[in-house]
């Protein structure tokens, strides 16, 4: 996962929820057909596509699926967007 447009399309295809680039950054509960249990999916799921093992508690703290691909982010520049 090497932008936050690879992650875009790893919650769209994996989760299959309608989310872009531009509304990656709302809260949970601004998303539609989000529930709690796709949290753990896509840990597992970026688990399994980047082969790194990803802090639960961390990401059970994130706010946004942004800040969910800020945990995960290959790239430390992708990180200062």
């Amino acid at each position: 996962m090497n932008t936050i447009e690879d992650f875009v399309d790893l919650v769209r295809d994996e989760l299959g929820l309608p989310v872009t680039t531009e509304t990656i950054g709302l809260g949970f509960d601004q998303i539609e057909g989000w529930d709690s249990v796709l949290l753990l999916v896509l840990l597992t799921t970026i688990e399994r596509e980047t082969g790194r093992r990803v802090s639960l508690p961390d990401v059970l703290e994130a706010a946004s699926l942004e800040q969910v691909y800020r945990l995960v982010a290959d790239d430390p520049a992708e990180l200062r967007r």
